[in-house]
């Protein structure tokens, strides 16, 4: 009975102390907490840090367990998080902005990829070395509303005509391959810009924040505005362990994006290891912040640039995104 008390005591002691002073961001709890995370899309580099959290043990030693969805079409995420049936769910700012001037109670709780990664990607045949290049060309877009604002944005900063805009979905490389547009604009520079590069193609790139769009954070984790009292410290936990998963892409990103290879093994491993190289330092908050930090001067300006554009039908007002639940910064 005496060892069965001492022993007792021994994991009490262990358990209140945190496993040996680990940071109160990584205490993991006797029941993790579970969460159900939804992508943006397919599992893919711009998701690697997910993955490296997961493959490293970080979600479980941060004290939650992660269940990673896939969504069913790209409009899911946002709705499926609004309607509660699933904790998080990865999407892009612009999207947060006009689900929640739509009325649905969702908060982007931190920035995936820190910077625009949608750019205006063409060959070089079609000698478009800058925006001034663009009058008069034809420019492929998804269809995407404010797609067509960053186009025009960008045509009267350089001072230029309209470029002919033409709808080709979500082909954007094949109608640039095939010759049917000059230029693709929603096309990302990590992924399709280095895809191409790897191809030999030399594709001449764009980037929306270097040609008057305002800055604003391409991925993001959205949780429910409702839910939060709840799930607060589950989601706190989630992003203390894609912290120490992107720290483990920093260290080693050869070995670190082996858990996402596993997780989706139609990828190509040279292909996915090059777009994470590149991608890395959008991964990675500003120094002297924490993982997954939102800067408030930037969803100010870029909430009301939509609004100038119209994308909105009212102001775009705070409340829009939080870093409260992040990480302390290391």
């Amino acid at each position: 009975m005496t060892r069965w008390l001492a022993a007792l005591l021994a994991l009490a002691l262990l358990a209140g102390c945190g496993g040996g002073g680990a940071d109160d961001d990584d205490k993991a709890s006797a029941a993790p907490r579970k969460l159900e995370l939804m992508l943006d899309y397919f599992p893919n580099a711009d998701h690697a840090g997910i993955y490296a959290a997961e493959a490293g043990g970080h979600f479980a030693r941060a004290g939650v367990e992660v269940a990673v969805r896939q969504p069913p079409d790209p409009a899911a995420p946002l709705k499926q998080v609004a309607a509660g049936r699933v904790d998080v769910a990865i999407s892009y700012e612009p999207e947060v902005l006009r689900a929640r001037d739509q009325g649905l109670p969702v908060v982007a709780v931190g920035a995936l990829v820190q910077r625009p990664l949608t750019s205006i990607i063409s060959l070089p045949e079609a000698g478009i070395e800058g925006p001034e290049d663009l009058a008069g060309k034809r420019v492929g877009t998804s269809g995407i509303d404010y797609q067509s604002a960053y186009l025009q944005t960008i045509l009267e900063r350089s001072g230029r005509e309209r470029a002919r805009e033409i709808n080709v979905g979500f082909s954007l490389t094949p109608a640039l391959l095939t010759g049917r547009v000059d230029a693709v604009l929603g096309a990302y520079w990590n992924y399709e810009g280095t895809e191409l590069r790897l191809q030999g193609r030399d594709p001449r790139i764009i980037r929306m924040d270097d040609v008057g769009v305002p800055t604003y954070d391409e991925l993001v984790l959205v949780a429910n505005v409702d839910s939060l009292r709840e799930q607060g410290p589950a989601i706190r936990s989630l992003l203390a362990g894609l912290a120490r998963g992107t720290a483990d892409l920093e260290r080693d990103p050869d070995a670190a994006v082996q858990g996402l290879l596993e997780a989706n093994r139609d990828l190509d491993p040279k292909l996915q290891r090059e777009v994470v190289k590149v991608t890395l330092p959008l991964f990675v908050a500003p120094r002297g912040k924490p993982y997954g930090y939102q800067d408030p001067e930037e969803w100010r300006a870029f909430g009301e640039w939509m609004s100038e554009q119209r994308l909105l039908k009212k102001p775009a007002g705070d409340g829009a995104f939080t870093n409260e639940y992040l990480p302390r910064a290391r």
